[in-house]
């Protein structure tokens, strides 16, 4: 066909699609919501991450200011292997014995002279208001020209001597006065206010090289300037030990096949499992946004379905037909597309200032990658074209006859597609089997696969469904038998819009499963080192005065309890051991940790600090401590009532001593243990065991305000001190934010769908509730049917999208949570899984319920009478 002539055929279509796009506007402006909401989501975070992102060659003044190349040099590093971004990936040979290449060294590999700054970063404690405090530090000349673009002066000027610093916001919030003090005494005097181009949220100084003595034995960064610097160069400086920054390089990168082998690693392909995964989300987004929009594409072609009949008895074709109804998906699907790219922009525009606080990276410039955009933009133009796919095909094979009559002309439904679904269903469930059992790597992508495979095999049944729901529905009141009946008469409207459901809700109980079971693992796996809401201070020198850690302590908290802890030194002098034994000889402790100084404590009772005691074992471990023994933790159940205490003291002059004590075992819980155990001070004297402090235990409760003034006081008086407070198994931020998305995400498509559906049912069926009318019913019976149609497409879905959505999320929490980092001896679970209920039923249930709710009391209780002719 010529292509002209064709283009020529779907003049026609387009027009009579833009006039009923603008007769229906509510049904088209529903469409376009439908639409253009996940194109402009998907712009949205296309566009703010694309801003987000700062590595690779974009604000590279950021990290190199002005200059050709940034090299860095380390001590030891021996040969340097990296990517042309070296943040992104670099290796060591290790061999670095030699001295480490100098200013003039790189100079003489870069040919001649150069334009240099020095520029090195540590991090330093400084004096606060309550103590000590940490800053990041940059010593580097910020006046030079090479660093121009490296730190943004907000007031005052840039240091001009070694005694001088600006520091940042978040610095000065912590109270420093005029001068920042370093912990060493040093006081350096603050002439300005700068922050970092590249960082934020965290204090920060600069100043010139040896304002904050950092060591040179460490690392040493240059600034060069000059000629650009290629990769052969950056290879070469490689060689000798030293990471290279190039500007030339990071604008025009060297191919991956150029690459030290050592770091080509992830460089020429991405892994297969991301690219399933990529893949996977996509189609099932395309998926989501089809069924969303089929049922108002559905309620369109069969209002125009005597347009349609009298075209065919014209002699019209069935491709004329499908054109028409394609056409609206053209129409409609091309304004919400760019309607969506324009929302997209602006909202990730808005919502920038928010993100940014979230991040301790400063986000380059507003990034609008528009090859993305047009992308997500087609997507929005082939999910409108498919979602308009099926009503076009049944609209070609109504039955011109009954429609011209007035008369539904639907085509019957077809029988291969419950079978086709059940096999898609079956291949599924075996995929997700088979993935569970094949552990981690293949196991995941098998099971993504078999999450699609369900999706699209349920969405076969719901025909089959929407039927058996009609016909168990004659015991019923009205309104449910009529909004089922209905739903079972008109599938095309129906089914499209149970399915979104199900496969939103498939999506968000699978994914729920998985999080939550993994979290589940992660707060199994976590161990308390100290009771809940209390704390400790350990101070690791060896003149280390509790005295006055105590009364720091009680000087900011007066009304905290402090206990001071004993234990077994075991670095007087030689380094000394300690082990545990039963009195055949077998260790019974594997490993151990903990938030003291020693790993073996001394008490006449068992101190409330310990963890992962039952009061029988407290008890049963006093009567032990009451006797001269010990209480001693183990791998594995033990009877024993005795054990063998060594004591080993390493060096020239060691020595070694053993005892058998009275002694009551306590099982660690999943490989660990808080000590090695505790030994009564009459044991400690038998076997001669060095005595000292270990601690100072804060049986608390201590809030989050003591936490932070107990640690500025004590590391203001001790540097090498440290403060833990045990706040328990935390979730990560990312966990918690993601919940929180799916669970909104999953209401917000859920709730669209169900509202959509209902209100095109409402919509389609004003003749048969008119009808209802007529009879006799009252007003509130159309409210009554409103509520039902929305119950029965939310409920009906939800349900068939939890059952679908257990099978693969139940699946990957087997490779998901696979047991790691313990021993044959512990009993630990094979995987984890813990179900979201209360999410679920929210889902399920509460949504369903919800919509039903919302729709009952919005829906018009009253309607002109109408002519029925069907």
């Amino acid at each position: 066909m010529n292509p002209l002539t064709w283009l020529r055929g779907w003049r026609l279509p387009l027009r009579v699609a833009w006039r009923d796009a603008r007769r229906a506007r509510a049904r088209s402006l529903l469409v376009l919501v439908m639409i253009a909401l996940p194109v402009a989501a998907v712009a949205i975070a296309d566009t703010v991450y694309s801003t987000a992102e700062v590595s690779g060659g974009e604000v590279l003044e950021r990290r190199l200011g002005t200059a050709a190349a940034l090299v860095e040099v380390q001590d030891g590093a021996g040969r340097v292997f990296q990517k042309p971004d070296p943040d992104q990936g670099q290796a060591y040979d290790g061999g670095g014995d030699g001295e480490p290449l100098t200013r003039a060294g790189v100079l003489e590999v870069l040919g001649g002279e150069r334009t240099t700054s020095t520029l090195r970063q540590g991090w330093v404690q400084f004096e606060t208001e309550l103590g000590l405090g940490d800053a990041d530090v940059v010593e580097t000349r910020l006046d030079d020209p090479l660093t121009e673009g490296l730190v943004d002066l907000l007031d005052g000027r840039w240091p001009t001597a070694a005694t001088e610093v600006v520091v940042s916001p978040e610095l000065l919030e912590r109270g420093p006065g005029t001068a920042l003090t370093l912990a060493d005494g040093t006081a350096l005097s603050i002439v300005g206010t700068a922050e970092s181009t590249r960082y934020t949220g965290h204090p920060r100084a600069f100043g010139l090289p040896g304002a904050f003595g950092l060591d040179e034995r460490g690392s040493t960064s240059y600034l060069v300037g000059g000629a650009p610097v290629g990769w052969e160069q950056v290879l070469e400086l490689n060689e000798q030990g030293a990471v290279v920054l190039s500007r030339a390089v990071m604008t025009d990168p060297p191919a991956d096949d150029e690459l030290p082998m050592e770091v080509q690693w992830g460089s020429a392909l991405t892994e297969a499992s991301v690219i399933t995964t990529i893949v996977l989300v996509v189609v099932m987004v395309l998926l989501e946004v089809v069924l969303l929009a089929g049922p108002a594409f559905a309620v369109g072609a069969r209002r125009s379905a005597r347009t349609l009949a009298l075209m065919a008895a014209a002699g019209g074709t069935p491709a004329q037909s499908r054109r028409v109804v394609l056409a609206s998906g053209v129409v409609l699907g091309g304004v919400a597309a760019v309607l969506g790219l324009v929302l997209g922009v602006l909202g990730a525009r808005a919502l920038l200032p928010l993100v940014q606080r979230f991040s301790d990276t400063r986000f380059g410039p507003f990034d609008v990658v528009w090859s993305h955009l047009l992308a997500v933009a087609a997507f929005g133009l082939v999910s409108a074209l498919l979602a308009a796919m099926v009503p076009a095909w049944l609209a070609s094979r109504q039955d011109v006859v009954a429609v011209l009559g007035g008369r539904r002309g639907d085509a019957r439904a077809s029988r291969r597609s419950p079978l086709v679904g059940l096999v898609l269903l079956g291949a599924g469930v075996a995929a997700a089997v088979y993935g569970a059992t094949a552990g981690s790597g293949d196991g995941e992508v098998l099971i993504a696969a078999s999450a699609l495979l369900s999706v699209l095999g349920m969405v076969l049944l719901v025909p089959v469904v929407v039927v058996a729901v009609a016909r168990v529905s004659a015991r019923l009141p009205l309104p449910l038998r009529f909004a089922a009946r209905d739903a079972a008469r008109h599938r095309s409207r129906t089914v499209p819009a149970v399915a979104a459901v199900a496969a939103t809700v498939a999506g968000v109980v699978a994914l729920g499963i998985a999080i939550t079971s993994d979290e589940a693992q992660n707060r199994e796996g976590y161990r308390a080192s100290l009771p809940m809401d209390a704390m400790s201070v350990v101070d690791y020198r060896r003149d280390a005065d509790y005295d006055e850690h105590a009364t720091a302590v009680r000087g900011v908290a007066p009304g905290l309890e402090v206990q001071r802890l004993r234990g077994v030194d075991q670095a007087t002098g030689r380094y000394t051991e300690v082990r545990f034994r039963r009195e055949g000889g077998e260790t019974v402790l594997s490993s151990y940790g903990g938030a003291f100084a020693g790993s073996v404590l001394v008490a006449e009772e068992v101190p409330g600090a310990l963890t992962g005691l039952s009061d029988d074992d407290r008890a049963a471990g006093q009567e032990a401590l009451d006797a001269g023994g010990a209480l001693v933790y183990s791998d594995a159940p033990l009877t024993d009532e005795r054990a063998t205490v060594v004591l080993k003291v390493h060096g020239r002059d060691g020595r070694r001593e053993q005892a058998v004590l009275p002694a009551t075992y306590v099982t660690v819980d999943q490989g660990y243990a808080p000590v090695q155990g505790v030994l009564s001070p009459a044991a400690a004297e038998r076997l001669g065991a060095p005595v000292t402090d270990v601690g100072l235990y804060l049986p608390g409760p201590v809030g989050a305000a003591q936490e932070r003034d107990i640690s500025e006081t004590v590391q203001g008086a001790a540097v090498e001190a440290t403060v833990y407070a045990e706040r328990g198994y935390q979730a990560p931020d990312e966990t918690v934010i993601v919940q929180l998305v799916l669970a909104g995400l999953g209401a917000v498509l859920m709730l669209g769908g169900t509202l959509t559906a209902t209100f095109l049912a409402l919509s389609d069926a004003r003749p048969d509730l008119a009808t209802l009318s007529a009879v006799g019913a009252a007003p509130r019976t159309r409210r009554g049917v409103a509520a039902a149609y929305a119950l029965v497409v939310g409920l009906v879905g939800a349900v068939l999208g939890a059952l679908v959505g257990a099978v693969p999320g139940v699946a990957i929490t087997y490779p998901l949570t696979a047991p790691y980092g313990f021993g044959d001896a512990v009993d630990v679970p094979s995987h984890y899984l813990d179900v979201p209920w209360l999410m679920v039923v929210g889902v399920v249930v509460g949504l369903p319920l919800l919509t039903s709710a919302v729709v009952g009391l919005t829906a018009r209780s009253r309607l002109p009478l109408v002519a029925r002719l069907d």
